[in-house]
Parts: C-alpha cells; sequence; structure tokens
C-alpha cells in the first residue's frame, strides 16, 4: 500500500481485547460509574465547571503554556491580561472551557453525535479558535508564513508538515484520510468495550493524520473527552483526560513517548496486517485505558464527600475573613446541593442579621453563589481556594 493511502492508518483498532485491555476496560468503567455517585447532582455540577477549568490548564500545559488557574478563571470573566502574549493564552484557554461545557450540554441532551465525523471534528476547531486575534492564526516555521483559517483542513502544500518519526499524509490527501477516519471510528456500532479501545486508539490516529496546520493536540483531547462521554465513562465531567496525558502513570514524558511509539511501522508478519504497527497500538491503548483509570481513581478519592467536608472545614479554620459558622453553610450545601437563603439562621444557629452577615462573608469569598440575586446558593470552587480544597488537582501551578 503506498502511504497516501487513506488505510496507512490500519490497524485503526486492536484486533482483539487483551486479558490486560479486558482488564483495563472493566475496572474503568466500573471505577467511572462510581465516580461522583455520592455527591449531589448541583454540587457535581459545579465541580465539573472547576474540571473544564483543570482540563484547559493541564491541555495548554502538553503543548507548553502554563496558564494557571486564575488566569483562566479570569479570562473566563473578560479580565484578560495587557501583555500580548498573556492576553492570547487566556483567550485560547477561555474557548476551550467554553467548547467543552457545549460538547456537555450536547451529550447531556443527546445531541453529540460521533465525535470522529469530520463535521464535529471541523467544528470543534473552529469554535477553539473563534475569536482568535490575527497573530494567534498565523502561522510562521520552517521557511513558511499562512494565516489558518479555522474549521478547514491542510489544503495547500505549505501546510504540509513532518511530525515526529514520521511525514503526515499531505495536504491534498486529508479529506479522504478524515473520511476513512470517521467511518473507522464511528462509535455507534460498538459495544462499551469497542468504544473504549477505539477512543483511545483516535487519538493516536488523529494526531498521526494531523488534519490541521496547528491545534490539532487540543483538538484530539476533545474529541477524545467526547468520545468517553459517549462511552459510559465521562462520570458527570468529573474527571480530566488531559491531566492524565500530561502527568503519565510514572513519569510526564510518557504522553510524547507513547504516541511516537504508536508510529511504529509494522514489524513483520507477527504484528498485524496493516502499515503500522497492531503491538505498538495495543500497549498505547492500554496506556491510555490506564492513564484514564489512573484519573478516575484519583478524582474519587478527592471528591470524597466526607474529605471533602474535612478540607471546607480546614479552609474556614485557615481564613481571616470568615466565621466558624461559615462551615455550617458549606457543608449543608455541599450534602444538599443548594439551600434557600432563608434557611440560614437554622443552619448556622446564628440570629437573622448574624447568619446574613456570616452568608455575606462565604458569598464574597466566592464559595457560595446563586444564578440570580435572590436565588438558592450553592457551593463554588474559586481559583483562590483550590490549594486547601483540592490539593494537587493542580500541583504544577
Amino acid at each position: 500500500m503506498t502511504p497516501e493511502t487513506a488505510q496507512r492508518i490500519e490497524p485503526a483498532r486492536p484486533e482483539e481485547a487483551t486479558e490486560a485491555l479486558t482488564d483495563a476496560i472493566a475496572d474503568l468503567v466500573a471505577a467511572a460509574t462510581k465516580l461522583g455517585q455520592a455527591l449531589h447532582p448541583r454540587t457535581a455540577a459545579n465541580l465539573a465547571d472547576l474540571m473544564r477549568i483543570a482540563n484547559t490548564y493541564y491541555s495548554n500545559l502538553i503543548e507548553g503554556h502554563n496558564t494557571r488557574p486564575k488566569d483562566i478563571e479570569r479570562a473566563l470573566a473578560g479580565d484578560l491580561d495587557r501583555d500580548k502574549e498573556r492576553r492570547n493564552l487566556q483567550i485560547e484557554a477561555a474557548a476551550h472551557v467554553r467548547l467543552q461545557a457545549e460538547i456537555d450540554r450536547l451529550a447531556e441532551k443527546g445531541k453529540l453525535g460521533e465525535p470522529a465525523a469530520s463535521d464535529f471534528l471541523r467544528w470543534l476547531h473552529r469554535e477553539f479558535y473563534k475569536g482568535a486575534t490575527e497573530d494567534m492564526l498565523r502561522i510562521r516555521g520552517a521557511g513558511r508564513e499562512f494565516m489558518m483559517a479555522p474549521g478547514e483542513w491542510r489544503s495547500q502544500p505549505e501546510h504540509d508538515v513532518a511530525d515526529g518519526r514520521h511525514e503526515p499524509p499531505s495536504s491534498a490527501r486529508v479529506p479522504d484520510f478524515m473520511a476513512y477516519f470517521a467511518e473507522r471510528y464511528r462509535l455507534a456500532p460498538l459495544g462499551t468495550a469497542g468504544r473504549l479501545m477505539a477512543m483511545a486508539a483516535a487519538h493516536h490516529r488523529f494526531n498521526y493524520i494531523h488534519p490541521f496546520p496547528d491545534g490539532n493536540g487540543r483538538v484530539s483531547r476533545l474529541m477524545s473527552h467526547a468520545m468517553a462521554l459517549i462511552a459510559g465513562i465521562g462520570a458527570h465531567g468529573l474527571w480530566s483526560i488531559s491531566r492524565g496525558l500530561s502527568r503519565g502513570l510514572e513519569s510526564r514524558s510518557e504522553y510524547k513517548r507513547m504516541m511516537d511509539y504508536a508510529d511504529t511501522p509494522r514489524q513483520g508478519d507477527l504484528d498485524g496486517r496493516g502499515n503500522l504497527s497492531l503491538r505498538a497500538l495495543n500497549e498505547f491503548v492500554l496506556w491510555f485505558l490506564r492513564v484514564c483509570l489512573d484519573q478516575v481513581n484519583f478524582m474519587s478519592g478527592l471528591f470524597e464527600i466526607d474529605a471533602l467536608a474535612k478540607r471546607l472545614r480546614t479552609y474556614v479554620a485557615r481564613s481571616d475573613a470568615l466565621k466558624p459558622e461559615a462551615t455550617r453553610l458549606l457543608e449543608e450545601a455541599l450534602i444538599r446541593g443548594e439551600f434557600e437563603r432563608g434557611e440560614i439562621a437554622r443552619i448556622t444557629g446564628l440570629p437573622e442579621r448574624s447568619a446574613r452577615r456570616v452568608l455575606k462573608e462565604v458569598i464574597d469569598a466566592g464559595l457560595l453563589a446563586s444564578d440570580t440575586p435572590k436565588g438558592a446558593v450553592s457551593l463554588r470552587f474559586p481559583a483562590d481556594t483550590l490549594d486547601v480544597l483540592f490539593p494537587r488537582l493542580f500541583a504544577e501551578a
């Protein structure tokens, strides 16, 4: 087969689930099903907002950009840095968070569709670069310079690029490769195990094709997030694929090393029947699923309700701005999801006026908020609380 044939990405999926893969899939499904079950749905939804920031933070970190949680929080509020480079990173980060939120919304309504479909992938790329400055869209390097069109495949000779151990298909062939990609990674005909193996394999093969001039890594991680939702391991957005890929199982260099390894050409007659190594793909898929499992388990411990309640008490105890009775409000919101403002005197055990002062202090600290000025309040997790409330979630920040 010639290098420009779309079948060049074969094997597209493991030919069968090995015992190790079967075990990893079973453990991942069980852990994801359990994650967050003890949390009130409203508390879980607000934690999912935090995890979108985590996913964005680690996706940026993979690209070599350290956009801190508070920078992302500021960007979402429209507070952009004066420095052009930092501002551009904030614009990208805010776009990532909003795009993931839309993916989650579509999944919740059953309208997500096929994540490997060309229309969906081009939509991801277009929405990610929505609002991007000209400087963010200008591609420079290797003696070339051009403006990237968001949502458009590579289509010109100047878009061609060597990436790692292989050269992606030429720009003229990208549409054919992506049509083949969409067919090989359709999730609808597959069961849970097949979907999870496809999710992992598609992550590599998408980057192997490198269909966009830039932004492929970010799009692939958002695609994997969407696939996880359809495969049933999304756990309401309470874990982050990007955090796992950034950190690996033992080393932060694992992601690049495993992606490069999965590029390996077929090694003899016992290594599958495709252009690429079946053995390398199987090992990549197993690694990817174990990374997912590691993250689901980590978040299960972090979001365990008794442990989170203890960290809320610790935060209040360390705060100069919050009275001890604030703990009662926070624990009430954690357990019940939300409560009406008229309940604050009962919850705190304080007179009405004192209880209102305590509530105001907690709201001013950003730990409680409501959708309307007088509506029920629920827990929030502002960036300046994360070191205490969620240790090691943003370990590099």
